[in-house]
């Protein structure tokens, strides 16, 4: 990821991967914020907190379900495998073709979730049909991003999960400084406005619309950073 194109020594795609990770990042939260505050308290993008509510419903507590939960884990875990193929196919290819068609399909899942998602009663959690749907389409495109975003190595932005980053702000200080402190704390703000952001838009304009920004931040962020030349580089997992 640090080798430089060929004719712009300096364009590394390792300067431009952290600014499209964070706003990948902000996507989580407005994601989550759709699934857990629309869709019956079920994360679709963060899987831990998932198998926590699965933990819930499985005992029985008051406002959990089983189905929805374990829906949107397999979804997510399809979506994983997916994107595991393709970056795989994509081995010896330009890093751009890579991303760009993730991000496609990243983008696409989320709109086609929007586009259903305008038929939910959030408050009555119906048609039922239609909330299903929408987990496993989000599921599908969180899990497929999640992956993405692995491959791709680049420390500290795994753009779904904050623990290990939190606990890296925390447990790596050295004489009151803690190494990529501005990177981990940047990556816990992305999520954290996201998350703001898309329950403040749920909550004023509508289900839809905290899906249609995820994905066009996705497919923009995306586009944006394929403006480097280094992104013609064939990608090496």
């Amino acid at each position: 990821m640090t080798a430089k194109a060929p004719g712009n020594a300096n364009a590394p795609i390792s300067s431009s991967l952290p600014l499209l990770l964070l706003l990948l990042s902000a996507t989580t939260g407005l994601v989550d914020a759709a699934s857990v505050l629309g869709l019956g308290k079920v994360f679709t993008a963060n899987m831990t907190g998932n198998v926590v509510f699965l933990g819930f419903a499985a005992a029985g507590t008051p406002g959990f379900k089983v189905i929805p939960a374990v829906m949107a884990l397999v979804a997510f875990m399809v979506g994983a495998w997916g994107a595991g193929r393709l970056a795989r196919a994509h081995t010896d290819l330009p890093l751009r073709r890579w991303l760009i068609r993730a991000a496609v399909a990243e983008a696409g899942l989320l709109w086609i979730a929007a586009a259903i998602s305008t038929k939910i009663d959030i408050a009555a959690q119906a048609p039922e049909l239609a909330v299903l749907s929408v987990i496993v389409l989000t599921g599908f495109a969180m899990g497929l991003r999640n992956a993405t975003v692995r491959a791709l190595k680049v420390p500290d932005l795994t753009t779904t999960v904050l623990t290990l980053t939190i606990t890296g702000i925390a447990a790596d200080q050295v004489a009151g400084r803690s190494p990529n402190f501005l990177r981990r704390s940047a990556a816990v703000l992305s999520i954290f406005t996201g998350a703001a952001v898309g329950a403040m838009l749920l909550l004023h304009v509508g289900l839809a619309v905290p899906l249609v920004l995820a994905g066009a931040v996705v497919l923009g962020a995306t586009l944006l950073l394929t403006r480097n030349p280094a992104s013609a580089l064939p990608h090496r997992p």
